[in-house]
């Protein structure tokens, strides 16, 4: 899952109290796809919001002569670079991951003859669609901006929470449209609109609904659309073929009928407007009901002052920039605060302003002392996501653990989430990974609900037997190849989180539990090959898969991935892992090996998410599963190589430019690895209380830790050639480890490392 990019973006200034603060949005560059594999969005949300209003710049369908369209995997987030024509705005996106839904509610304005079809991108004058480019583009947090040229009309957009706000100024003209498109989706086909259903209350607002059948099974969405001017005439047209109608064909419902329901609508609305006239429109959603987006809208956006919702929503991202300030290069910083966008922007708000929420069991719910979210693309953000916001987000990470144990509560198979989406589970990757980001906030005391109730849905959650290989895992020791096509990265990823339950459980002093889950979390060793020292799949029978390939992503095992980066995926018991693979001098060449190897040619054939560039030898940072590699050289006694290798991957995965990260940001974990592998120190295993010391990237930075306290990190002589570290002082005493707790960040204080340009061994 992998690939994203950065776009230009305005500086601007802000006052976000009395006193004139460091502006940090000018360095945020939000991604706004890639030339390979576009993955994230621009456009208009602001942190953790439900609306994210964004161009989309194709509409190519998920499938051709029924079979998968490869071509369609550019654009999980509606939006790619090199494309210079835009179909619309719609108001739900995911952020930098492999897979795709979503892209609800698309509008786009027009002049000229009516067209309900968007045309191709070869001859964008062949539907609504408009050509644009990109020097009358601006991406900003909470803000986007563009000229469609085709039309000459300026498209605004900037957003809240719940509601996105448009800004359309128009030419003179007698024809001037805003089309409603309630076919387009991201990774669309015929049969992906179960229902729609629209009501013109009157003649500047509607409401209504969508329900769809993808990668959530049974996710609806409702909304309420107001435009700021009423419009003179209106009108739909369905493009599905239903072989029945019922008698509504006693009415011309193509012409100024006020409700309209299908499963393929397209609807128009019609002006006159002057030269330089603005229409707004407001879309508010909602998870529960029509009614509800109506007052979503009432209360979020009750008035027309665009400006103000803009500076309202760059506000609130200068707030949630400031929980952390770095001092360093403007490129640095620019890569640093881009990186912090996306990491505040999933996962999602999901309830109505007075708390109502739709559940996986399909009632409707209040969330009380908690914000409900959504969009939990947990085989990626337990990693570092989580663990950076029970640093610097506690309360929203308390609040989506909230969220994941009522997921469970409402859940018919009794299970936390494994991928959240829109009161659905898209059950997508592997592990139970949830219980990693419940256990590491239990761990850090960053608990406000029943510790003990959370466990016991963990341990339900590890034991359902008909999930993923769990019974056999359970029986076996290890998932067998026969029986998953994934069983050996299962096998890895269930041991790590095995482990997490049972750290969880001594905390809470149920030594039962511990003991059970503390073995289990050994189980990583029944899939070790001795004879070629490679996790190696396992069959049924006990014995290894045959045609062993360890370079190969194909039929080996492993989800995402090769053995050469899953054979270090143990990452809460490195010192065994490092004694099973022969100690640490033969340890540190495999290591040294993984980074400086070169892969084929066709060990791209077999990846569709994966180029070169996101590959450094043969690691893959580019994914997940090897993000916490490059610490391990700090167990086997090699600090400075972490120190080089942490060095490294900063400088060549994330850069400033239209294709800056070397893979899809995931929901915010890449962008969570750059925040703290910048500062100086990763959570290696999540859990664990303990952060990994590898070679900051700042000058010096100021976290806001809560209750007031402040940790601050200074580097001395720290250069792009001056990457070792040579002491560390923690609160003006010498650090005699290569790791840092926990409590010692949260208490407050200073950290200051001393750099320079050869390793101290």
């Amino acid at each position: 899952m992998k690939n994203v990019i950065l776009c230009t973006a305005l500086l601007l200034s802000l006052k976000t109290s009395a006193q004139h603060k460091t502006n940090l949005i000018q360095y945020v560059k939000p991604i706004i796809g890639t030339q390979r594999m576009g993955h994230t969005y621009p456009g208009a949300t602001v942190p953790f919001g439900m609306v994210q209003l964004s161009p989309d710049t194709d509409t190519i369908p998920f499938e051709v002569n029924g079979k998968y369209n490869p071509d369609v995997y550019k654009y999980c987030a509606g939006y790619q670079y090199d494309d210079r024509t835009i179909v619309g705005f719609s108001h739900t996106h995911l952020s930098g991951t492999g897979h795709a839904d979503l892209g609800d509610f698309l509008v786009m304005p027009t002049v000229g003859q009516l067209q309900l079809n968007p045309g191709i991108a070869s001859d964008p004058k062949s539907g609504f669609r408009s050509a644009f480019n990109h020097a009358n583009e601006i991406a900003e947090a909470g803000y986007y901006k563009v000229k469609l040229d085709d039309d000459n009309i300026i498209a605004e957009l900037t957003a809240t929470d719940r509601v996105g706000l448009h800004q359309y100024t128009f030419p003179a003209t007698d024809q001037a449209h805003i089309i409603l498109d309630l076919v387009s989706g991201i990774y669309n086909y015929e049969e992906k609109n179960v229902w729609t259903y629209v009501r013109v209350v009157n003649d500047s607002l509607l409401t209504g609904y969508r329900q769809t059948n993808g990668w959530a099974r049974t996710r609806t969405l409702y909304f309420a659309m107001q435009f700021s001017k009423p419009f003179t005439h209106y009108g739909s047209k369905e493009f599905s073929k239903m072989p029945y109608r019922g008698f509504w064909g006693k009415f011309d419902q193509r012409s100024d009928f006020p409700e309209i329901a299908g499963k393929q609508l397209r609807m128009h609305f019609d002006f006159k407007t002057y030269t330089q006239e603005k229409i707004k429109i407001k879309m508010a959603l909602s998870p529960v009901s029509m009614e509800g987006a109506l007052q979503n809208m009432q209360a979020e956006i009750p008035g027309w002052d665009f400006n103000a919702i803009k500076q309202q929503a760059q506000v609130s991202w200068e707030k949630e920039l400031h929980k952390i300030e770095i001092t360093g290069s403007n490129e640095l910083k620019e890569n640093f605060y881009t990186a912090m966008y996306h990491a505040f922007i999933s996962p999602t708000v999901y309830m109505d302003v007075d708390g109502q929420y739709k559940g996986l069991d399909q009632k409707i719910h209040s969330a009380k002392g908690f914000t409900n979210y959504t969009t939990f693309s947990l085989w990626d953000t337990y990693r570092a996501l989580h663990p950076l916001l029970n640093i610097i987000q506690p309360a929203r990470n308390r609040d989506m653990i909230q969220s994941m144990l009522q997921h469970y509560n409402q859940s018919s198979l009794h299970m936390l989430p494994v991928w959240s989406n829109s009161a659905n589970d898209d059950w997508c990757m592997s592990g139970y990974h949830a219980v990693s980001v419940i256990a590491d906030a239990v761990i850090k005391g960053n608990a406000n609900f029943d510790a003990n109730k959370a466990l016991d849905a963990c341990i339900l959650t590890a034991t359902h037997r008909s999930y993923e290989g769990i019974g056999s895992y359970m029986d076996l020791g290890y998932v067998p190849a026969d029986k998953n096509g994934t069983g050996a990265s299962n096998t890895l990823e269930y041991a790590y989180d095995d482990w997490c339950i049972a750290q969880l459980a001594k905390k809470l002093g149920r030594m039962d539990v511990y003991n059970t889950f503390m073995k289990r979390s050994a189980n990583y060793k029944n899939v070790f090959d001795t004879s070629t020292g490679f996790m190696h799949a396992k069959r049924s029978d006990g014995s290894f898969t045959p045609n062993f390939d360890a370079m190969s992503t194909n039929g080996q095992g492993f989800i995402e991935g090769n053995s050469w980066n899953y054979s270090l995926f143990v990452p809460h018991d490195p010192a065994a892992l490092i004694r099973m693979m022969g100690g640490k001098e033969k340890f540190i060449n495999y290591l040294d090996t993984l980074f400086t190897m070169h892969l084929p040619d066709a060990f791209f054939a077999e990846t569709e998410d994966i180029t070169r560039e996101g590959i450094i030898g043969g690691y893959v940072h580019g994914n997940e599963p090897a993000h916490h590699v490059a610490y391990l050289y700090n167990y086997a006694g090699a600090p400075w190589k972490t120190q080089e290798r942490v060095r490294m991957i900063l400088n060549m995965q994330y850069k400033n430019t239209p294709d800056g990260l070397g893979g899809n940001d995931d929901a915010g974990q890449m962008s969570a690895w750059y925040i703290f592998s910048s500062l100086g120190f990763y959570p290696v295993a999540p859990g664990s209380t303990q952060y990994a010391i590898g070679s900051p990237a700042i000058d010096a930075a100021i976290l806001q830790v809560g209750n007031g306290k402040q940790f601050i990190i200074q580097t001395i002589n720290q250069s792009a050639k001056n990457v070792y570290v040579q002491k560390i002082m923690l609160n003006g005493r010498i650090l005699n480890s290569f790791s840092i707790s926990h409590d010692q960040i949260m208490k407050g204080g200073k950290m200051i490392f001393y750099m320079g340009d050869k390793p101290v061994k």
